[in-house]
């Protein structure tokens, strides 16, 4: 294991976000396909805010967080056609993936009524 990172987030701090920002909120944080899937949800807040949680924690899982070397849009969390999520990397958060080593995430995404939680870990050959 090279990196494990876990993170909880209140809905309610994405859904004030979401209403303050709209759109500037989601394009920054989400890829349009997160968006997508999360807006076609009976509680869409909440899967927002657990793809935000996963961010967060892959972010932890690599030491750096979100900053210069990884942005929100470096990380993208999708769905596999059993419904598991993933978690893929774009960009600076590729070039982190190769340099670090890592060839496989595992990634847990939850949610209640008022949090969201995420872990992720980077694994190596």
């Amino acid at each position: 294991m090279l990196g494990l990172g876990i993170d909880l987030v209140e809905i309610s701090r994405v859904e004030e976000s979401l209403a303050k920002f709209g759109d500037r909120f989601l394009q920054k944080i989400f890829l349009p396909t997160e968006t997508s899937y999360a807006l076609s949800q009976s509680r869409p807040v909440a899967h927002l805010a657990a793809r935000f949680a996963a961010k967060e924690a892959a972010a932890k899982a690599f030491g750096t967080g979100i900053g210069e070397s990884l942005s929100w849009l470096d990380l993208e969390i999708g769905r596999h056609a059993n419904g598991g999520p993933f978690l893929r990397f774009h960009a600076k958060g590729a070039d982190l993936a190769l340099s670090r080593g890592v060839s496989r995430s595992l990634i847990s995404l939850s949610h209640t009524q008022t949090l969201a939680s995420a872990t992720v870990a980077l694994l190596g050959v």
